[in-house]
């Protein structure tokens, strides 16, 4: 549940490079809101796929989760779906068990909500 001024960002893609449009906007929005503001990308569909360590995001994701400090969540019934375990994931990814229930809760809570 937020306790503060939060944006979500909703990646639902079958693309894992949308992934990399949302990591740079998480990125912008971290510069362009106030500096007490929560960020968060939450991947769900086969863009999860991109949040595995070796994977192509690599370098947007490292820059994205511990330079601008944007929390990354995966949705874990997608992860199950696309195959890709808890272990694969890059250090500094989290889950979430279903996407759509913590957006709903995360909203409900007073997010702001954009979907790419």
């Amino acid at each position: 549940m937020t306790t503060r001024n939060a944006l979500v960002i909703h990646v639902l893609a079958e693309d894992a490079g949308v992934l990399t449009v949302a990591l740079r906007v998480a990125r912008n929005a971290v510069h362009d809101l106030d500096p007490d503001a929560m960020v968060q990308v939450v991947v769900q569909g086969g863009a999860v796929r991109g949040l595995i360590a070796g994977g192509a995001c690599r370098d947007d994701l490292v820059a994205t989760i511990y330079s601008a400090g944007v929390q990354v969540l995966a949705c874990q019934n997608s992860m199950s779906r696309e195959g890709v375990d808890d272990g694969s994931l890059l250090d500094g990814v989290s889950t979430v068990a279903a996407a759509v229930g913590y957006l709903a809760r995360q909203q409900w809570a007073g997010a702001a909500y954009v979907r790419m």
